[in-house]
């Protein structure tokens, strides 16, 4: 993402709590900085990309003091919708504004610059960075403050229970007597046609568990759907099997790739694999 930006030609300094995960972009043009401070000290732009809700809290408060007077935060991580609204609401005290615009399309999507960015902003906020997102993905307005991570918690419900069923149907094509492979080609173009069947059905077939996004990270983001439709009071079913079937690989494979639902799946049925090849973890 970062080089993304510095290809538009947009000046940029970055920090990691790893540092050397900074440097390594230095010879791409960025500059690295050695604390939070520093990063952020004249931006008027600020984009936080990390783990999870509490990091971004806590890089939050020890930027807070630096931060040039009016600057607009953009936080790309996934968070929680309600932890997503208290930075919009800390922001706001202190005089700056708040995006949340986390984002779907894995590493491959990073890379390209062809991320799908939900953004939750007000509009005039929106209207500062909307070029600025641009040169990472393809970004969209979708409500205020908080929605944004609304908008990635439906996309990740889909990707994970996509993911399950992609498993089931590949492992019940073997198990049947078809060629799973031929049978996931024939299905594409179709109405079954997804990214999901597409790119990790793929994966499945060669039993590439390698990760992009991480079953121990899909179980984060499960957990933020399940707290957000009891917030919402809507009862999502399927989503609560399909935490369940993740909860039950993280205690063998939490850094496998999400596509490693299928391990789960032939853990529910003894004597049952997809393919022949061994499974490749790292």
């Amino acid at each position: 993402m970062v080089r993304c930006l510095l290809r538009a030609g947009y000046s940029v300094t970055i920090w990691n709590r790893t540092h050397s995960k900074a440097q390594v972009l230095r010879e791409a043009g960025a500059q690295a900085a050695v604390s939070v401070a520093e990063a952020v000290n004249g931006a008027d732009v600020v984009i936080s990309m990390l783990e999870a809700g509490p990091i971004v809290a806590q890089v939050l408060q020890e930027a807070l003091p630096a931060l040039h007077a009016g600057a607009l935060w953009v936080d790309m991580s996934s968070t929680k919708q309600a932890e997503a609204q208290q930075f919009h609401a800390t922001l706001q005290a202190a005089g700056h504004a708040f995006i949340d615009a986390p984002v779907s399309g894995g590493v491959g999507g990073a890379q390209a610059g062809t991320l799908a960015i939900m953004a939750g902003a007000s509009a005039s906020d929106y209207a500062r960075v909307d070029v600025i997102l641009s040169a990472m993905g393809r970004p969209t307005l979708v409500g205020a403050p908080g929605s944004g991570q609304v908008a990635k918690l439906c996309n990740q419900l889909i990707v994970g229970a996509t993911l399950n069923i992609v498993a089931e149907a590949l492992l019940l094509a073997q198990a049947a007597g078809a060629d799973a492979a031929a049978v996931r080609a024939a299905i594409r173009g179709g109405f079954a046609e997804s990214k999901i069947l597409e790119v990790h059905g793929q994966r499945m077939l060669e039993r590439n568990f390698v990760a992009g996004g991480q079953v121990k990270s899909q179980i984060k983001d499960m957990h933020n759907i399940l707290a957000a439709a009891e917030a919402a009071h809507v009862t999502l079913p399927v989503t609560q099997l399909v935490t369940q079937r993740y909860e039950t690989l993280a205690a063998s494979h939490p850094t496998a790739d999400h596509a490693a639902a299928l391990l789960a799946l032939e853990a529910l049925n003894p004597g049952l694999r997809l393919g022949t090849g061994p499974d490749k973890l790292s």
